[in-house]
């Protein structure tokens, strides 16, 4: 299985960016995590973003707030797919979101919500199960897991309403 890639612009974005890691591993998906900054090491994240493919890398998920850019810089190196989630630190992530999702024709970044942390690997589970059969069905089944849910509440709430 292809390993998933979760940058962050800063270690202050762990705490939001731990849940996208939770769900990769959840699912089994191999994830490694690292530190790098479209602005403080340039040199840095695009070495890593020009190697990634070949050592083993999926897809890539990039965590930067402000400015944003650290998406756009990983996404211009590699062929690879390139999540960014913009994170909120100013004017309530509206600048992370316009920074991240703003790009020029042929550099795609697809962008979750701000602080859409567990959306991005989603995302990125769904990318990697496109030709992976075992990916695939635990997707499938967690859909079914969220339909299940919503059954029983709504079961729950008209015995409620029946009540009244």
């Amino acid at each position: 299985m292809k390993k998933v890639a979760v940058i962050m612009g800063s270690d202050s974005d762990f705490p939001i960016v731990k849940d996208c890691i939770a769900e990769l591993k959840k699912y089994g998906v191999p994830v490694e995590a690292k530190v790098m900054s479209a602005h403080r090491t340039p040199e840095l994240a695009s070495e890593f973003a020009s190697k990634a493919k070949a050592e083993g890398f999926g897809v890539i998920i990039c965590a930067a707030g402000m400015a944003a850019h650290l998406a756009g810089v990983i996404a211009g190196h590699t062929t690879l797919p390139v999540i960014g989630i913009p994170i909120r630190s100013s004017f309530d992530g509206l600048d992370a979101l316009l920074a991240t999702v703003q790009m020029p024709s042929g550099i795609p970044v697809a962008t979750v919500a701000v602080n859409g942390a567990k959306n991005a690997a989603v995302l990125a589970i769904q990318m990697l199960a496109l030709s992976d059969d075992a990916l695939s069905e635990k997707l499938e089944k967690a859909k079914q897991d969220m339909i299940d849910g919503v059954v029983a509440k709504n079961e729950k709430l008209q015995k409620m309403v029946d009540e009244l």
